[in-house]
This record gives C-alpha cells, structure tokens and sequence, in this order.
C-alpha cells in the first residue's frame, strides 16, 4: 500500500504484538512503525554492509505524509553513496549536547596546570563570565558571526582591551578543542580585535604622566592610580593590597610572595605623598575588612570602566583647554610603571635600584649576580622614590 497520513491511521496491531512495521509500495525503506500505545512513527529502512539500520523521521502527529517521504528519500540517497544517515544523526545529537559551557570546566583544568594564578584566574573569568551567553550554544555551531556580536557588546561594557583578552582566551580554548577532536574549526579565527594592542615599549611624556595625575578623580580607583605613579608597582598588587602589609608608620609596603608576579617577597620604600594617601584611607577604613581598596568581597573591580572614565576626563581638558595642550595618545596601566622606571633613570638612579624598586629578576639580578647579591638596597630605595615623589611634586602634579 501506499502510505498516507489516511491510511495509515487505519492500521491496527494484530493480536498480541508490541510493534508493526508497514513500508511503502512506492518507495522501498520508507515505512510507519505502529506500537501498542498508540505511537505511529514515520521511517527509513536500510542496509548499510551487513547491519540493517532503521532512522526515525518524525510522528505521524507532527510531520505529514509528504515531508516524511521527502525526508526518507534524502536519507536512503546517503546510504547510496555509502553514507550511514542514522549514524550521522546521533553525530548531530552528540554534537548539540556538546556545548561551550560543558567543555569550559575541562579546559580549565588544563589551563590551570600550565598558566601562572594570575592569567589562569583571568582566563577563568573570561570563559565562565564573558562568554557565558553562548555557554548554551554547541560547540560546533558558535560561528564567527557570534563570536563578533559578544566581542562588540564585551568591548562596550567592559572596555576594548577587555575585548582582546577575552577573544584570546576563546581562540585558546577552540584550539584546545581542536587537537582534542571536539571541534573541527575555531570560530574566532577571522574576527576582528576591538582595538589594535598598543607597543609594549610606551613611555609617556611628562605632559601626559601630569594630565593623568590630574584627572585621576576620587576614589579606590584614583588613589591606586597615583600609587602606581608613585611606587611603580603592578596594578593588581596595588589593588588587592592589605592593611597588614603596611607598616603602622606608613613608611614601608611589604608585599608578600604570595602576591607577587615572581613569587618574591617585596618591600616598597612610601614617600610622604604616598603616605598621605594611606592616611586618608585610614579615615574611612571598613571596620574588619583586610583589603585597603574595593569594597566587595576581593580586591579592586572595575578597571576599564575606570579607564575608560579618566579617559573621557582627560579627552575632555584637552578639549575645552586654552593654549597649547599635550596630545594624548592611547595608553594602558602599565605604561605607568615602565615610564617610572625610565625617569628614574633619567634622574641619575642606578639600573640595580630600579629593579629592585620594580622587583625584577633580570639585568642586573639575573644570574649569579642574582644568586650571590640579596641585598635588598632599602635606603638606596627610598632615596630614588622620595626623589621621584619629589619630582611628581614640583614637575607634574602641581601640588
């Protein structure tokens, strides 16, 4: 018989069986498998080899007649020219339930094995945080169309730079699922960085370092801003600094190794302008709270939203100014500490000081020099920063 949506309500079970397979007279494989609780589904039987397959096209409740035939006829043309139409349908099923988000945690662990705290926690935030709206989506079907969509929306609310590690951290993780063999392709290859990465050799001009000092604003953001200027330390060590690692004078920051990029403990000499700024800290100082900025649970938050806030301020002096202004190109954190350590050696301060100051183990520090000289110059340290503070004062701040 021909099979219709009419003719097949008509067919019945016979006596005692579970199941009923009737096929088409037209189309040879193309059949409805009637079961004793009602169910009346359409498929296509095939031999593929010495296995006989049998692929569920749809309900007679939800597909008509034709679109089942037109389905059957696509699958047993595959199986003519070898394909297996079934097995490429559980492929697909495997494929949707293998998600982002359910390959994220694996992943992670491999990541956190071979990057450093810092970058993995970054990485980590990356992937559970920003890119969680297509944690949902499977893997083999992120395109490069959403991959761009989130990178757009990332770099509006979270800042451009934001946008490039957040994309670095994708394309890592897709080229770790390709030689894991769960994706054939990485998406994000072809989609465009928010912003081009600035030279990593940056200096700034006095002109700028100034216009940055005054326009730091108030806050957690502007005080860690001018400590940066005033110690040359890492942002992320400025912005999860404790209360206990400042001496009760105010005179010396000790970071602990725990903290720090090379796992070395580190003191940092405070000049009075530094300490001025801890002074008043201290006047609005969170009863029980070990951290000295931010005020949830962890350190600081919120760096390119106040980036980006200073940057406006300063965009906006330069503009309504009168007279000659300096140009101000783009700039990041950490053109800070390297233009620090640059003027202190424009200022006449030895090479080994400003390493120590920066808590570099290079140059001067590598080696055996490294080995053999601990000395940890603390005198020589604070002469070179107070003199530094000095200069801030008189040359750039206008204080």
């Amino acid at each position: 018989m021909k099979l219709t949506k009419s003719s097949v309500s008509q067919l019945q079970l016979e006596g005692g069986k579970a199941e009923r397979l009737v096929f088409d007279d037209d189309l040879a494989g193309f059949g409805v498998r009637i079961r004793a609780g009602g169910k009346r589904t359409w498929i296509a039987q095939y031999r593929l080899g010495s296995k006989q397959r049998r692929m569920t096209l749809g309900t007679i409740g939800t597909m008509d007649e034709a679109e089942a035939r037109k389905r059957a006829r696509t699958a047993l043309s595959k199986v003519h020219l070898g394909d297996d139409p079934q097995m490429e349908k559980v492929e697909r099923r495997i494929q949707a339930a293998l998600t982002l988000g359910s390959i994220i945690p694996s992943y992670l662990v491999q990541a956190e094995a071979r990057l450093k705290p810092r970058s993995y926690s970054e990485v980590e935030r990356h992937l559970l945080k920003l890119w969680k709206p297509l944690a949902e989506l499977a893997l083999a079907k992120v395109s490069r169309a959403d991959v761009a969509s989130r990178l757009a929306k990332i770099a509006k609310d979270n800042g451009k730079f934001s946008s490039n590690r957040a994309r670095a951290s994708l394309s890592a993780l897709y080229s770790w699922a390709i030689g894991e063999g769960l994706a054939d392709t990485n998406p994000v290859i072809g989609s465009n960085k928010a912003i081009d990465e600035i030279s990593r050799d940056r200096v700034l001009s006095d002109g700028e370092l100034a216009l940055i000092w005054q326009h730091a604003g108030q806050g957690d953001y502007a005080d860690i801003l001018r400590l940066l200027i005033l110690t040359a330390q890492r942002r992320e060590e400025a912005g999860g600094m404790l209360w206990q690692e400042l001496s009760s004078s105010l005179h010396v920051w000790s970071i602990g190794a725990g903290r720090t990029k090379n796992a070395r403990a580190h003191d940092v000499p405070l000049s009075g302008v530094a300490r001025t700024i801890f002074a008043k800290r201290q006047l609005v100082k969170v009863e029980g709270r070990a951290l000295v900025f931010g005020n949830a649970a962890g350190p600081f938050q919120g760096w390119s939203n106040a980036k980006n806030a200073i940057d406006l301020r300063i965009q906006a002096a330069i503009k309504n100014a009168e007279g000659s202004v300096p140009s101000f190109v783009p700039w990041r954190l950490h053109d800070i500490r390297r233009t620090v350590a640059t003027r202190m050696a424009d200022l006449g301060v030895q090479p080994h000081i400003i390493e120590e100051i920066l808590n570099h183990v290079s140059g001067h520090r590598a080696g055996v020099a490294g080995i053999y000289n601990r000395a940890t110059y603390g005198d020589e340290k604070r002469t070179a920063l107070d003199m530094w503070a000095d200069y801030i004062t008189q040359k750039l701040a206008g204080l």
